[in-house]
């Protein structure tokens, strides 16, 4: 007998409107029904983790999908302070971005990314990674705190 899949909670880092409506679209038309939260800069995501200011009820998320290219705080230095927490560093982080650099690709991982995926171009593409990325850590991984 297998467990039902339990749906997670998702923050999307991400200050493209036209990326967050197509990552939304790639959540809502996948048969896992996740809690997407979006946040739309470096700044904001920090409250959002450390429940700060208007997020003080934010829900730990069980996976970040980062962009690196922000403003105010940039998605690396995002990335290198929830590594650096040793009460966020257990969180998933997929670095989602633009940029296809092997600079990039390599300080992320050093930093300690999970994964990193470049944002496909094609609509169709970029709505099959995210959705690969959402079944791959709700069906594939286990996650802590979830049984």
């Amino acid at each position: 007998m297998t467990n039902p899949v339990q749906p997670i909670e998702v923050l999307l880092v991400e200050d493209d409107p036209g990326d967050e409506l197509m990552t939304r679209e790639a959540f809502e038309d996948n048969k896992i029904r996740n809690t997407l939260h979006v946040v739309r800069d470096g700044q904001e995501a920090l409250d959002f983790l450390y429940r700060r200011g208007e997020h003080t009820d934010a829900p730990r998320p069980d996976l970040i999908l980062l962009d690196l290219n922000l403003p105010k705080y940039d998605g690396r230095q995002v990335l290198e302070q929830i590594k650096q927490d040793p009460g966020l560093s257990l969180i998933p982080v997929v670095v989602l971005t633009t940029s296809s650099a092997e600079e990039d690709i390599l300080r992320s991982y050093k930093l300690h990314a999970n994964a990193y995926v470049t944002k496909p171009v094609d609509l169709d593409q970029f709505i099959a990674a995210v959705r690969q990325i959402d079944e791959f850590f709700v069906t594939v991984v286990r996650l802590p705190g979830r049984a």
